[in-house]
Order: C-alpha cells, then structure tokens, then sequence
C-alpha cells in the first residue's frame, strides 16, 4: 500500500469514528500506535472533521450571537492547531528525507507534502459529505443527480491529488525535488502580532 492509500484508509477510519456520535465535543479515540504516522494523520484528519461541523453550525442563520462568537474562537482554535500539525507532518517528512541528497538541478515544489496531505483530508469530507447527499432519501432526485455529479468530480479529483503526492514522494526519494518546509506564520492569535489585540493591551 503506498502513502496516498494509507492515508485516505486512515482519514476516513477517522471520519467514520466521529460520525459514530456525531458530535464536535466528542473526545478522539486514537486507534493508531504511539508515534506511526497513522496516528499523526488520524488525529490531523479528526481536528479537520470537529472543524468541518464547527463551521457548519455557525452558518445557523438563527445561532446566537454569544454562541457564535465563543464558536469563531473555537474554530480560530482548531485553524492553529491543525496548521501547526501539518507543519509537524512536514518535520516528520524532513526527517525521513534526511539522508537524501536532492541532485543538482532538483526542483523546488510550491506546496509541501503536507499541504497535500492536508487537502487530501479536506477531499476525504468532501466526498463522505457528498456521497451522504447524493444518496439522501428526503432529497428531490433532482438534487441527488446533482450531488451525484459533484461527487465524480471529487472522485476524479481525489485520484489525481492522490497520484500527485505519490509522485511528488517518489521525486524527493529520488532526489529530483528538493525537500522544504514552509512555515504559515499565522499571526491572528498571537497577542504580540495581532494589533487588536496588543493594542487592546495598552488601554
């Protein structure tokens, strides 16, 4: 099994334990051993399923105004934990390609493996979500058609991304591309970044 089918077996294990209860307070059950990369990806892919829901309960028209607001910083929250574990991912790709020497004319590629592992993981919601509605009873046959469309597109999508971060593994192992990490630095949650909010301490 190559990495891009490890992956989406572990991501969607992943997505299958969360609709179990169904519920964003639910507390993850790692099935996966301590420090495999299976773990890493299952709880990359639970962070990204709690914040999935999250947003889909904030766009209640009739949400409470407190709720949502105690809601953004949830999902503000779960946007830091889940872009400082795609850069651990990174941290674990480098150290596995530490030993390899890219070759002189090696590439340099604009997305990380781990970035490409991250929007694998938003695919995989994509399409368990899609697929629930295309296959919906309460739905018109109109809407299940459409969602049906929009679901092969997914899956086409899904293989080609799937294929793409297989190859682009295989080139850093070959050395034909240079492996990097790149830093998000985000900076809405830092008080010492944020002028809303270091400002705010000068009052």
């Amino acid at each position: 099994m190559n990495f891009s089918e490890t992956a989406w077996k572990v991501f969607n294990q992943s997505i299958e334990d969360y609709h179990v209860l169904d519920n964003v307070e639910t507390i993850p059950s790692n099935p996966f051993s301590e420090g495999s990369l299976e773990r890493i990806l299952y709880a990359k892919n639970w962070i990204d399923t709690v914040q999935w829901h999250l947003e889909d309960i904030i766009r209640d028209e009739n949400i409470n105004p407190l709720e949502a607001l105690q809601l953004k910083r949830a999902i503000d929250a779960s946007n830091q934990k889940r872009t400082d574990l795609v850069e651990f991912i990174d941290g674990w790709f480098l150290d596995q390609y530490k030993n390899i020497n890219p070759k002189a004319e090696a590439k340099i590629n604009t997305e990380t493996p781990a970035w490409a592992v991250d929007r694998l993981s938003i695919l995989a919601l994509k399409i368990f979500h899609m697929d629930l509605e295309a296959n919906r009873e309460s739905a018109t046959e109109q809407h299940r058609i459409a969602c049906q469309a929009k679901l092969d597109v997914l899956l086409s999508q899904k293989n080609n991304l799937s294929t793409s971060i297989d190859q682009l593994l295989k080139d850093i192992e070959n050395g034909d591309v240079k492996m990097k990490v790149y830093k998000q630095m985000k900076m809405y949650n830092d008080e010492s970044l944020n002028p809303i909010l270091y400002q705010k301490e000068k009052k």
